[in-house]
């Protein structure tokens, strides 16, 4: 027997009802360095050394006592003797001494006796003997002992995001491992005698399982972990168990049974087990949207239809998975264009309807809720609000991009 949605949140309240009750994890590990991008700090790093260690030359050139040029000009240049080369990584034990000069390649430790670098192409070199044609001030050209990182510094923070610049950062210090925190897992259970495994033979009326894959996809790049459960019957034994085995992870999703058909029993399951906080949302796709909490853990009800599943995913659960996994919310990518063609939307729903971009337009490429092409073909989507009910062509929309175009 049908049973109506009671009541439509909408969509940001939703989302806000999400954001709000899932938890952030909390399990550390200590990883190598090189495996530590894309994940999150879970100490502060204080810097125990200078970076870079030593005065170093910016420049390619010659390094010289600055006082030593400062009458140098282009019609009567400073001669100064050759007494030397210090290389990166082969620094020259000479001593720079009046009227001496060493030449010195980029990143290469400053001799003693130095105090700044004047650049190869300011000088003539003949033999051992250097024309400089420039004055140079002290510390000209000269990366100072400590002018990146300081001991003592504070380089990162508790909670930072471990991207390429904060890994380069953790190296220039020599750190060998960092703490982070875990990976969420979440666990991806799909429902219903109509679905079968990729592989299968397919009986009569059966299509393959679309959303455990698409679901592991968004749950990767939103920086957890998922774990795919085995396709669960629409049978209340069989998700009791499912639900109360998947508790152990850090976020349950079911995809189908969350509509208000008489096989959609996921609703009557975690009410059981523990509260609902929604159950379907004012948008299109994605109306039969359900969530709850058992045991102190999210329970999400995805559609079951794989376009209004995915659609949902990008739009509602990215931003929970990463607020669970300490990530930083995605910044948003967008193009502004003109449609394609005329909208006719729903009033009172958020329509997120997905569109590719062609010649600078936003063409819509929605076919039905049921088709994956929706999203395959699409660049982005662009939202409908609910008091709209036209989108004429030409129109000006923003479409929320999936990917660079």
């Amino acid at each position: 027997m049908m049973r109506p949605f009671s009541k439509l949140l909408s969509f940001e309240n939703a989302k806000a009802i999400m954001l709000k009750s899932v938890g952030r994890v909390e399990r550390l590990e200590e990883l190598p360095i090189g495996d530590a991008g894309g994940r999150v700090l879970a100490e502060e790093i204080v810097s125990k050394m200078d970076v870079p260690p030593f005065d170093r030359s910016a420049m390619d050139g010659f390094a010289v006592r600055a006082e030593d040029t400062f009458s140098a000009g282009k019609l009567e240049p400073v001669k100064l003797r050759v007494a030397g080369k210090s290389l990166a990584g082969h620094p020259s034990g000479a001593v720079v001494k009046n009227e001496e000069c060493i030449e010195i390649a980029t990143g290469a430790k400053l001799p003693d006796g130095a105090d700044a670098v004047v650049k190869v192409e300011n000088t003539d070199v003949t033999d051992d003997i250097v024309k400089v044609f420039t004055p140079v001030h002290p510390g000209q050209d000269v990366s100072k002992r400590g002018e990146d990182i300081k001991t003592g510094q504070c380089v990162l923070r508790h909670g930072a995001y471990l991207d390429p610049s904060n890994v380069g950062a953790a190296a220039a210090l020599g750190i060998e491992t960092l703490s982070v925190f875990e990976r969420p897992i979440v666990a991806i259970i799909p429902t219903g005698a109509e679905v079968a495994p990729p592989g299968a033979n397919l009986q009569e009326g059966q299509v393959y399982d679309i959303n455990t894959y698409t679901l592991s996809q968004v749950a990767l790049l939103n920086g957890c972990l998922p774990k795919p459960w085995g396709i669960v019957l629409d049978e209340h034994e069989a998700l009791r168990k499912a639900l109360l085995e998947a508790l152990s992870e850090d976020l349950v999703l079911f995809s189908g049974g969350s509509s208000v058909g008489e096989t959609d029993i996921l609703v009557d399951i975690l009410r059981e087990r523990g509260e609902i906080l929604f159950h379907g949302i004012q948008v299109k796709p994605g109306k039969p949207t359900l969530c709850g909490k058992a045991d102190g853990k999210l329970v999400v009800g995805m559609p079951g239809y794989p376009a209004s599943c995915l659609t949902n995913a990008y739009a509602l659960l990215a931003p929970v998975l990463r607020e669970m996994a300490r990530v930083p919310p995605e910044n948003e990518r967008h193009l502004d264009v003109p449609i394609s063609r005329r909208v006719v939307s729903s009033l009172g729903r958020l329509q997120l309807l997905t569109v590719k971009i062609e010649a600078e337009k936003a063409v819509p490429v929605h076919k039905e809720s049921g088709a994956i092409t929706s999203l395959a073909d699409a660049d982005g989507y662009i939202e409908i609000p609910i008091d709209t009910e036209l989108v004429e062509k030409g129109d000006v929309v923003r479409v929320k991009l999936f990917r660079p175009v």
